[in-house]
């Protein structure tokens, strides 16, 4: 399933995607769904994992959720920055 990670600025999500384009993995820049928040209104859509073993997210990442595939339930937040 895809991901989605939103970000606490526009300039955290451009630097996410050439992160993620650097290490081989897909990504899309686009709006944030209703059912997610986010403080600058624009979440990166990828598939893959851009993070090497043991790295931890990019301080700029606000939230990372998966598609879970269900209507009632779109998302499933999976990790969360420390007072986001």
């Amino acid at each position: 399933m895809a991901r989605i990670a939103t970000f606490f600025s526009h300039f955290g999500a451009v630097r996410f995607r050439r992160l993620c384009r650097e290490r081989g993995v897909e990504v899309e820049l686009m709006p944030v769904p209703r059912s997610l928040s986010s403080s600058c209104g624009t979440c990166a859509r990828f598939e893959g994992d851009p993070l090497a073993p043991g790295e931890a997210w990019p301080e700029e990442v606000e939230l990372v959720a998966e598609e879970t595939g269900s209507a009632a339930l779109p998302y499933e937040v999976t990790w969360r920055a420390e007072g986001a």
